[in-house]
């Protein structure tokens, strides 16, 4: 069986003072906490999440 891809990313700005969905999308990405980190398997809706708040997160290379 293949290994599925991931995508590994870490939260770097505030969800203060954010837009309700903004901030879901963090929650439903798994983050919530500025320095908080999860790998995610790459799919398009999780990537499009991450272009969602792409200016409070960082892709973390591996």
């Amino acid at each position: 069986m293949a290994k599925k891809a991931t995508v590994t990313v870490r939260q770097t700005g505030s969800a203060t003072r954010r837009k309700p969905d903004q901030r879901a999308t963090l929650v439903g990405l798994g983050l919530g906490r500025i320095g908080k980190q999860r790998t995610l398997e790459d799919t398009p809706s999780v990537r499009g999440m991450i272009a969602k708040v792409s200016h409070m997160i960082k892709i973390v290379e591996e």
